[in-house]
């Protein structure tokens, strides 16, 4: 999987790293490079699960995604952060004026 797409994985492998550094700044390249790099995982967890299925091991099904899964997440740990949506605010400056206010 990895040596076919290597070229998605490098780069995905150094947003990871970069993300992992700084979250918010780097949230939207790493959103940009997971979105590639999940389609490939996603499809090579099909082919996999498929082919069990096919061999008559269906009910093996589950458990053999969940350990692809954990093992991808072994690699890259915050895969999951793929997605993530954060929206950016701001608070208008405000004064206050404590004189005015009664004492606690």
């Amino acid at each position: 999987m990895v040596s076919e797409n290597k070229e998605a994985f490098d780069k995905f492998t150094r947003a990871h790293f970069e993300y992992s550094i700084d979250n918010d700044k780097n949230q939207e390249n790493f959103n940009k490079e997971g979105e590639s790099v999940l389609k490939i995982i996603h499809e090579w967890e099909d082919r996999l699960c498929k082919q069990s299925e096919k061999a008559g091991f269906g009910s093996y099904t589950v458990n053999l995604a969940e350990k692809f899964q954990a093992e991808v997440k072994s690699h890259f740990p915050l895969i999951d952060h793929i997605g993530i949506v954060v929206n950016k605010f701001s608070l208008k400056n405000t004064t206050i004026n404590f004189s005015s206010m009664s004492s606690f």
